[in-house]
C-alpha cells in the first residue's frame, strides 16, 4: 500500500531495483480488473521493470471518497513514478486502461518513451461492440460466478475455441477479484464523455496498437481508427484473438511487445 497524491493505492512492482537495458513498463489495467489479472504479463517481461496499481475501489485499493478523472489519475500515476525514482517509462494500457495510457502519454510526454494500446479505443468516439457482450459485462456476476463466466465467456471476450475455452476461463476467473460497487461506478464515470480523438494527431510517441480480430467488446475497426489518428503508430492484429488475447495468445503478444519495445527508434518508424 502506498499513499500517493492523497490516495491509498495497492501497488505492485517487479524488478525496479534490478539493472536493465530497458525502461520499466507502467501498466494501466482494464475496468474492474486487479493486479493479479495481469501479473503473468509482468512476469513474462522479465528483462525490465514493471509497475502497476489497483484503481481506487478495485483489487485491494480502498474505495475512492470522491470521483476522479483521467487528469487526476494520470497525475497520481506520475507521482507514483516519482516515488520510485522513475523518470521515463514505456506506457501500456488494456481496454479501459488503454484510454488511461493515452491520457497519461498526452499529459506527461516527458515521462513517456513508447506507448502500447491493447484492445482499446479513442473513448466516446468509437464503434460500439457486440450488444450482447455489453449486456453481460454490466452484470457483476462475471467477476464472482465461475459458471456465469464459463457460460458467457465467448460472448464476452471472443477469441476462444472449444478445446481451449475451459482452461482460459478458469485461469481468468481465478485471478479476478470483484471491484466494489463504488469503485466500478467511479471507473465508469471517469471516462464518461472522454475522448482522445481530437488530440491524437498531435501524439508524438511511437505507438503500438494491438487488437484481436474476434474481439466482441472492442471491435477491430477501433484499432484502425487509432492507427489513422496517431501519426507514428503501427497496428498488430491478433488472428483469432478476443478481448483477452494477451492471455489467450500470450506467446504472440509477448513477441510483438518485445519487438516493438526493444526496437531502436528508426526501426519502429520504418515498421509503422
Amino acid at each position: 500500500m502506498e499513499e500517493v497524491g492523497g490516495r491509498t493505492l495497492r501497488v505492485a512492482r517487479w524488478r525496479l531495483d534490478e539493472p536493465s537495458d530497458h525502461p520499466p513498463v507502467l501498466f494501466f489495467n482494464g475496468i474492474g480488473a486487479n493486479i493479479e489479472a495481469v501479473a503473468p504479463l509482468a512476469e513474462e517481461l522479465d528483462d525490465r521493470g514493471f509497475i502497476m496499481f489497483d484503481m481506487p475501489g478495485t483489487g485491494e485499493s480502498p474505495d475512492p471518497t470522491i470521483p476522479y478523472t483521467p487528469f487526476t489519475m494520470s497525475w497520481t500515476a506520475a507521482q507514483l513514478l516519482g516515488r520510485f525514482g522513475l523518470d521515463e517509462v514505456d506506457v501500456m494500457g488494456v481496454s479501459w486502461g488503454g484510454a488511461m495510457a493515452q491520457h497519461f502519454a498526452l499529459q506527461h510526454p516527458g515521462k513517456t518513451r513508447k506507448l502500447v494500446l491493447v484492445a482499446t479505443t479513442a473513448g466516446m468516439l468509437m464503434v460500439p461492440g457486440n450488444p450482447a457482450s455489453f449486456t453481460k459485462m454490466a452484470n457483476p456476476r462475471r467477476y464472482i460466478d465461475p459458471e456465469f463466466m464459463n457460460e458467457h465467456f465467448a460472448t464476452l471476450y471472443g477469441g476462444v475455441d472449444a478445446d481451449g475455452a475451459a482452461h482460459q476461463k478458469d485461469s481468468h476467473i481465478g485471478r479476478l477479484k470483484p471491484p466494489s460497487p463504488r469503485g466500478y461506478m467511479y471507473q465508469l464515470l471517469c471516462m464518461l464523455g472522454w475522448t482522445s480523438a481530437p488530440v491524437l494527431p498531435f501524439m508524438t510517441k511511437e505507438t503500438l496498437i494491438m487488437m484481436g480480430d474476434d474481439d466482441q467488446i472492442v471491435l477491430p475497426i477501433n484499432g484502425k481508427m487509432l492507427k489513422a489518428l496517431i501519426p507514428n503508430s503501427r497496428l498488430h492484429m491478433v488472428e483469432g484473438g478476443g478481448h483477452l488475447f494477451l492471455l489467450t495468445h500470450a506467446d504472440e503478444s509477448i513477441a510483438e511487445l518485445r519487438n516493438f519495445l526493444d526496437a531502436p527508434e528508426d526501426e519502429t518508424r520504418q515498421a509503422a
